[in-house]
């Protein structure tokens, strides 16, 4: 097992939505250690969120295992066009898509230049999500909450809709829940609630597309170290960041691949409507 860096951390902010050269320590994506086998060659996906963190660990992970990638983020030019390079490295096509999903035609967008410019998609893993820290109900705002919500459930929606016609049996879509699922941290209010959201509706769309061949399910991160934890955490929570869970540190994205790659893998076609938690150690129920 790789050493992997404990708290406490140096509180370095950064502004929203954060950048991954700008952390210390700098996340391991598996830059260095994930080794593919050929589980998803051929397929194509689309990441949202796929320039940093958890979705360049997925977008590294599935060219490793043989698929083309279309990444989707928000403004972090310089973090996507290094995912880019990451999977361009594997021999395999990327495609970097800029753009705000909380606009229902930008999701449609995506779905469409995906199946248009890597010739389908097999695999849609909704990972995009915003949060923000707040301590009283009162200091959230209506257009916080909003927000919240169009970025980390309404998208999801409106992406599985657009892809779905798109997709043959045996495809699979992979949901990013969360730990605040199930254990919401209160300072998360409106990102606890909408990963409560992302699992009912994971849980519901498998039924619905079982039909069609289709798997969805979900991963369920504990505190994991991406760029989004300095641009949205209080200082002190930032310093000891991961100390609350029994292996006393936030897991790297590296960590959380390959139960995506599993998710995604057809060999994996009895597995729907499940959440996976990559945790330390801490149960969810």
């Amino acid at each position: 097992m790789p050493d992997y860096p404990t708290p406490p951390f140096s509180a370095e902010k950064q502004p929203m939505p954060g950048l991954t050269q700008a952390m210390n320590p700098v996340p391991d994506h598996g830059e260095t250690s994930y080794v593919g086998s050929g589980r998803l060659k051929g397929l194509k996906a689309l990441i949202t969120g796929g320039d940093s963190g958890i979705g360049r660990a997925v977008a590294l992970a599935y060219a490793r295992e043989g698929a083309d990638v279309a990444i989707a983020y928000l403004s972090e030019d310089e973090d996507a066009e290094a995912t880019r390079a990451l999977i361009e490295k594997e021999g395999r096509k990327a495609l970097v898509l800029k753009g705000d999903i909380q606009d229902a035609s930008h999701c449609r967008d995506l779905v469409e230049r995906t199946v248009r410019d890597l010739g389908g998609i097999d695999i849609l893993v909704n990972n995009a999500a915003h949060q923000a820290t707040f301590s009283d109900i009162g200091e959230i705002s209506d257009e916080e909450w909003e927000m919240t919500f169009r970025v980390n459930i309404h998208a999801m929606f409106y992406l599985t809709k657009a892809a779905v016609p798109h997709m043959k049996p045996g495809s699979a879509i992979v949901n990013t829940a969360s730990i605040n699922s199930d254990n919401p941290n209160p300072s998360l209010l409106a990102y606890a609630t909408t990963k409560g959201a992302i699992q009912n509706f994971t849980a519901g769309l498998a039924q619905m597309l079982a039909e069609k061949g289709i798997r969805a399910n979900a991963v369920a991160p504990g505190p994991i170290w991406t760029p989004l934890i300095p641009s949205t955490m209080p200082e002190e929570q930032l310093r000891n960041f991961g100390k609350q869970v029994p292996m006393k540190r936030p897991g790297q994205p590296a960590e959380l691949a390959t139960a995506y790659v599993m998710l995604a893998d057809p060999l994996s076609s009895y597995v729907s409507g499940a959440t996976i938690a990559v945790t330390g150690g801490k149960p969810i129920l």
